[in-house]
């Protein structure tokens, strides 16, 4: 798979543990900064790592800033991307199963690498489920945004 990873100031040193997991399982890696702890606006990196979706050219995504919650904010506001807060294993793999997330945000505040590095094998292994309710529900959600 194509992954794309970005974080803002707060989460660079965390994202360096999860580029060494994604490249560790195989994964095509792909880093869209920040590159220090030189203070940055996570919204920026928000929208070069969901471009990258869009594009084509990353399957998915992870996106680390200091809890998770802006740069799940600002993914969001990109059509076609379904981001979610991880920071428990049990979502990291729901949220695709269930809601086909292609973008996880993590908290370099809430979690370290180890448990970083178990929640990015889980949601990489996770696979959307064929499940028909599933499948309406997102089908909703990518009404609800045609319409907003």
């Amino acid at each position: 798979m194509r992954i794309v990873v970005g974080s803002d100031h707060a989460g660079w040193s965390l994202k360096g543990s999860i580029i060494e997991a994604v490249k560790r399982m195989g994964h095509e890696i792909h880093d869209v900064g920040s590159h220090s702890d030189e203070p940055g606006d996570f919204p920026d990196i928000a929208r070069a790592l969901t471009d990258q979706i869009k594009a084509g050219s990353a399957d998915r995504g992870i996106m680390v800033c200091r809890t998770a919650v802006g740069a799940s904010i600002a993914a969001n506001k990109v059509r076609g991307i379904r981001a979610a807060v991880c920071h428990d294993v049990h979502s990291a793999h729901q949220c695709v199963e269930h809601d086909d997330v292609n973008v996880m945000c993590i908290g370099a505040q809430i979690v370290g690498p180890w448990l970083a590095n178990d929640l990015v094998e889980s949601y990489l292994q996770a696979q959307f489920s064929t499940d028909e309710d599933c499948r309406r529900r997102v089908e909703k959600l990518h009404q609800m945004e045609l319409s907003s």
